[in-house]
């Protein structure tokens, strides 16, 4: 805790209380004076910018209220559904528990008819009486009213809001609801920047930036993946049984913000201003105290209201999701990514259409990796299971065949309906026999669009305890159910034993790396993505750093962050330290690219790479990374390319310098630029080139530059290509400083080629004719042709675009 005394408070560049004076409206200020329609001197722009962002992602106007009249729509339904169920069916007549006949004379005899489904429904007049009859039922449905007409309120607050955005969109920024779902998300964003050079909506600077606006709508989720990185949030528990457990859901996550950002008692004064009184030192042992008194009084309120969120729970979990597994019983087999996990891996300054896209495309990758573990004693019961549910339900349904009033049997349907579901979910846990997995190739795939994963997965790709990590951040669809079924009753326990012991440590994170910024207000300071404070000396930024390791974000999130914030927003112009590190990693880059294979040789193998792969229709962006994960092994394994040469084996890191020392090669202007750095398989194709080559050589200037968005948008996917060169790079390059001894690439180690190790000379002479005659006998060593057949859905997929429109 020495570090928590000794660290120094940032210092504020100005202090001011609002975005404008006191006294103006919440959303849009016109001024008749000005220009009609005009907006100007925006008061909260927090808001103001995040609806935009909404509007834009939501797909407009009409698909938002629709959206949110339905739900309206829909908890009316569950409440007044589940009311009925319980009070208005007389459940002994549906079970034909209790006999109701219809009878018609028919001479002197009884014709007995079939009972409808009208006879198990009770009538209005007694449904009301057990209504009236039960007080826990009518307290119940006076708390739904109320909540219900709390959000009839907010909804029609939206419209109107929403509405304005919408006039925003076609007046302002000159954008119709017809064209927006064409637009991307950097489009809108330059027109807002351009706009405010002739609005004005942020009076405090002339010109705002990318980074401003990011700021703006990620103000608290960069808070709260600072904290994620820093370890601060009570989500990682070590309990007796279990071990170590990471639980967080969407209950706990809201009280999480409702304490320190928005909520009655939090340290945010305003929207974008932290209390004065949290950023001074002096009195830090009060405020844990006070912190520590807000979150028990929430822990206490959720443990009152436990009962009625559980049953809200319950009830939802059951309308939601019953009807999914009875159609698909393998669905709670398949796996999302954890709330925990989006925070762990999300960069700071990425919107969520970023993140979505990003967790998208890694999907498969990851999927491949977690389903190569297999348990062979839960494989042999599941076999055994799988074969005697399967045969009895053979059986059941060739009698149902035979004879259909064997469905007239009590619980037949029932019982087919379970063996069903049985053998679905039993052979779902039994292996494909003919695949051959490669752990490490498989998470050298996830890597590559995760951009994070702790050091020690390093060459323990295998370990059970390495798949059990990646299981927190990639968890079965049935554990989240679980957990949210269960958070009602386990967030107030977390809240008052784990959360408020740790008040004080909250007080200084938030005092410590909270910094004001003109025209933004306070921010966290991780988001400035600062070297100088924040970098790691491991992560490619030594004598660049200051930060102490109290200051460092952890798995070089800071470096990372910058370099895809860099990327996606390719007209943001850096400030001097961060621009020092780029050119420090370009250099190294160029540096390691100097004793590496060509890009063009590296890239110019892209269908060979997807053939072993069985990936013959992949993407250019996917067949690009395939090309630099897939060449360390194929050169390792002695496989010549395809002008018939061996190359001489190499690492990734190396196979990824090169490639992206051809992208920055390729921004210099030249008529032949493509050559430079496509591969005779994509002859004249500008498609690898990056978003920031063809905006600088396109447009020079910033107007120039948002005009050129709209070309650069249709490369968004080699965008996230590029960054996906640069994580992986960037962590080869981690692995070397923090682990010197070991060799980086972990191919070349397992993957021996024995042939030319015994003939150290036939690298040389493998270009003469003589040396090919025996390429029929190179053997592949260690390496095996199935191991490679686990990639083709991960090259095969296509790019996961969020948002609306083109790339969002």
């Amino acid at each position: 805790m020495a570090d928590f005394e000794t660290y120094q408070e940032y210092q504020r560049i100005e202090d001011f209380e609002e975005d404008s004076p006191p006294g103006e409206e919440d959303l849009l200020v016109h001024v008749p004076e000005g220009l009609k329609d005009s907006w100007h001197h925006i008061k909260n722009l927090d808001h103001f910018f995040t609806r935009i962002y909404h509007f834009h992602q939501k797909n407009g106007f009409a698909c938002m209220m629709l959206s949110e009249f339905f739900e309206l729509v829909q908890f009316l339904f569950v409440v007044t559904f589940t009311t009925f169920l319980f009070n208005c069916v007389e459940y002994d007549i549906l079970f034909a528990n209790k006999a109701v006949n219809h009878t018609t004379q028919s001479g002197s005899s009884l014709e007995r008819n079939k009972v409808t489904l009208t006879d198990a429904i009770l009538s209005s007049q007694k449904c009301t009486e057990r209504i009236q009859g039960n007080g826990w039922i009518i307290f119940l449905l006076i708390m739904a009213a109320i909540f219900w007409i709390y959000r009839l309120v907010k909804v029609f607050c939206n419209i109107l809001s929403y509405w304005e955005i919408r006039q925003f969109y076609i007046k302002a920024l000159k954008i119709t609801m017809d064209e927006l779902c064409n637009y991307t998300w950097q489009e809108v964003q330059g027109r807002l920047i351009s706009l405010q050079r002739e609005q004005q909506m942020c009076i405090h600077k002339k010109e705002l930036t990318e980074l401003d606006i990011y700021h703006r709508i990620l103000r608290f989720k960069n808070y709260t993946v600072a904290m994620v990185n820093k370890s601060l949030l009570p989500i990682q528990l070590h309990l007796p049984l279990l071990g170590n457990v990471v639980f967080l859901t969407q209950g706990l996550k809201y009280n999480f913000e409702l304490i320190f950002f928005w909520g009655p008692g939090s340290l945010f004064q305003n929207k974008w201003n932290l209390h004065p009184k949290y950023k001074r030192a002096s009195n830090r042992l009060e405020l844990a105290t006070q912190l520590s008194r807000v979150i028990l009084l929430a822990g206490l309120a959720n443990l009152l209201l436990c009962p009625f969120i559980l049953v809200w729970q319950v009830l939802y979990a059951f309308f939601s999701y019953t009807e999914t597994i009875k159609r698909e019983p393998g669905s709670l087999g398949a796996r999302r990514w954890s709330l925990y996990g989006r925070l762990y891996l999300r960069h700071f300054n990425e919107l969520d259409h970023e993140l979505h896209g990003r967790l998208g495309r890694g999907y498969k990758p990851v999927s491949k990796y977690m389903n190569s573990f297999t348990s062979p004693l839960f494989t042999v019961i599941a076999k055994n299971v799988a074969f005697f549910s399967g045969s009895v339900l053979a059986v059941l349904i060739a009698l149902t065949v035979y004879d259909e009033d064997v469905l007239t049997v009590q619980h037949i349907l029932t019982a087919i309906t379970i063996l069903g579901v049985v053998v679905t979910v039993t052979r779902s846990f039994i292996p494909d026999e003919h695949m051959v997995w490669c752990p490490e190739q498989l998470l050298q795939c996830v890597l590559a669009h995760i951009h994070y994963m702790p050091d020690h997965w390093k060459g323990n790709a295998n370990k059970s305890e390495t798949r059990d990590e990646m299981a927190q951040l990639f968890q079965y669809k049935a554990v989240f159910i679980l957990e949210e079924l269960l958070s009602p009753i386990v967030t107030p326990f977390i809240l008052i034993f784990f959360l408020r012991h740790k008040s004080l440590e909250i007080i200084d994170f938030f005092r410590n790396f909270t910094v004001e910024v003109v025209g933004v207000g306070d921010i966290c300071s991780f988001a400035q993505m600062d070297i100088r404070k924040h970098g790691n000396p491991q992560w490619l930024s030594e004598g660049q750093t200051e930060a102490s390791v109290y200051q460092q974000a952890e798995n070089g999130k800071t470096e990372l962050s910058l370099m895809h914030f860099t990327i996606k927003n390719p007209c943001w112009q850096p400030p001097q330290e961060s621009s020092f590190f780029i050119s420090h990693l370009k250099e190294k880059v160029h540096h390691d690219a100097a004793g590496a294979p060509p890009a063009q040789h590296i890239l110019s193998e892209a269908p060979l790479f997807s053939s072993l792969l069985s990936n013959e229709s992949g993407t250019a962006p996917d067949n690009l990374l395939a090309s630099v994960i897939a060449h360390p092994v194929l050169t390792a394994s002695g496989l010549p390319g395809r002008d018939r040469r061996f190359v001489q084996p190499s690492t990734t890191a190396s196979a990824a310098a090169s490639v992206l020392a051809s992208l920055s090669t390729s921004q210099q202007p030249s008529r032949t630029r493509s050559h430079i750095l496509l591969p005779s398989t994509y002859p004249e194709n500008p498609m690898y080139r990056s978003d920031r080559t063809v905006i600088e050589e396109s447009m020079s200037g910033n107007d120039s530059c948002i005009r050129s968005i709209n070309r650069s948008a249709l490369l968004s996917e080699f965008a996230s290509a590029e960054m996906s060169l640069h994580a992986i790079y960037m962590h080869e390059v981690h692995q070397q400083s923090s682990h010197p001894q070991q060799v980086s690439g972990q191919w070349q180690a397992s993957v021996p080629l024995r042939d030319l190790q015994s003939n150290p000379g036939s690298l040389s002479q493998s270009s003469q004719p003589e040396s090919l005659s025996g390429l029929s006998q190179l053997r592949l060593g260690g390496w095996t042709e199935e191991a490679e057949e686990e990639e083709e859905e991960i090259v095969n997929e296509p790019p996961a675009l969020s948002g609306s429109g083109v790339g969002s």
